[in-house]
């Protein structure tokens, strides 16, 4: 926490702001290691307050050593209006993307003497590029994908329903050192295919129909994401052709991109190959994004996005064909940014599987 809390003081030095409110359950986890529900984080040039309440006051003491907790007796408002009296702070960053306006208001009245200076880009660009600490959980969190995917591939078969796949992954995942799921599961069969985000439903597989199963694990915190298509039974030839077309524009993807590129000349790498094939029109959404406490994260490997990639970055590799009426592909890794490539973090087998 120590060189992030640097980090987090250079970025409010180069601003001229004072000290940071920090409101977001994620940015707080990750600038003091607390992880229970209700706290506020103000950092100053020299100090580290955190403030919660009663349930977590020893939780608090435990997690977050660097940091003197504040029983919020009080309201949050008052309480950090006394703290920035005391220090003497005449600008606050805050997280404008994540404060509500009642909140942001409450706050404007109560720290009348104070300039509220929206933070939240500032605090995106620290999160963006993970330390080494992340990244081992974060490949912990890819490796669990990898075991559950061999796990449901054996019980995948005709007659079983999305929402069955998709609760014994969930089962299998947490009995196996999940927290939680990283978000609603994807199973989608047959024409749901189409449906980018089809989450399973309760549809029962059939002979022919190719199947998407999308799915993530939380580990210590941190999120993971894969993707998976495979097919069951005869397969036709529409359906071989999109699945080559998506995994040669994903392995495309992984083997060239690398930092110094933008956001949006990793996304053409393969969407230029999609295009190409005739189905640019069925490819809709972005190649990737970042993860990471959070399953949606930035940079975002997005057609209009200059974002500048950098060596350290974590992000998913996953493009998609999604024709209605017919059905869907995508295949989706986790991959590390880093100077001259990428390295692939679910090692899951992406050739052709036919059940």
């Amino acid at each position: 926490m120590f060189e992030r809390l640097n980090k987090l003081r250079s970025q409010l030095i180069q601003k001229g702001i004072d000290a940071i409110l920090i409101s977001k359950p994620q940015n707080i986890r990750y600038f003091s290691g607390f992880t229970g529900s209700s706290a506020q984080l103000l950092i100053t040039g020299d100090y580290n307050y955190l403030i919660t309440d009663f349930r977590y006051l020893e939780q608090a003491k435990e997690q977050c050593s660097n940091y003197t907790v504040i029983d919020a007796g009080k309201k949050y408002s008052t309480i950090i209006n006394e703290l920035i009296v005391n220090d003497h702070i005449r600008s606050l960053g805050f997280e404008e993307d994540y404060i509500v306006v009642k909140t942001y208001e409450e706050y404007m009245h109560v720290l009348s003497s104070t300039v509220l200076i929206p933070f939240s880009q500032e605090i995106k660009s620290l999160r963006m590029v993970k330390d080494q600490t992340e990244i081992n959980i974060i490949k912990k969190a890819a490796s669990l994908l990898d075991e559950a995917y061999n796990h449901i591939i054996q019980l995948i078969k005709p007659g079983i329903t999305e929402k069955d796949l998709a609760l014994e992954l969930e089962f299998y995942l947490k009995k196996n050192g999940a927290e939680d799921k990283s978000f609603e599961f994807v199973v989608a069969s047959g024409l749901r295919g189409a449906m980018p985000h089809g989450v399973a439903t309760t549809k029962k597989l059939n002979y022919g129909e190719m199947v998407t199963i999308d799915f993530g694990a939380v580990v210590d915190g941190y999120c993971s994401d894969m993707t998976r298509t495979i097919i069951l039974g005869k397969i036709n030839d529409w359906q071989r052709k999109v699945y080559n077309l998506v995994l040669e524009s994903q392995e495309y993807a992984l083997q060239n991109i690398c930092s110094g590129m933008t956001c949006q000349q990793a996304d053409s790498l393969a969407r230029d190959l999609i295009n190409n094939g005739g189905f640019g029109e069925y490819f809709g959404h972005s190649l990737g994004h970042g993860l990471g406490l959070e399953i949606h994260e930035d940079p975002k490997l997005a057609q209009r996005d200059d974002t500048i990639l950098k060596t350290g970055m974590v992000v998913t590799i996953e493009p998609g064909v999604y024709v209605p009426g017919l059905g869907g592909v995508r295949i989706e890794d986790m991959a590390l940014i880093n100077k001259d490539s990428a390295e692939v973090f679910t090692k899951s087998n992406k050739q052709l599987v036919i059940i």
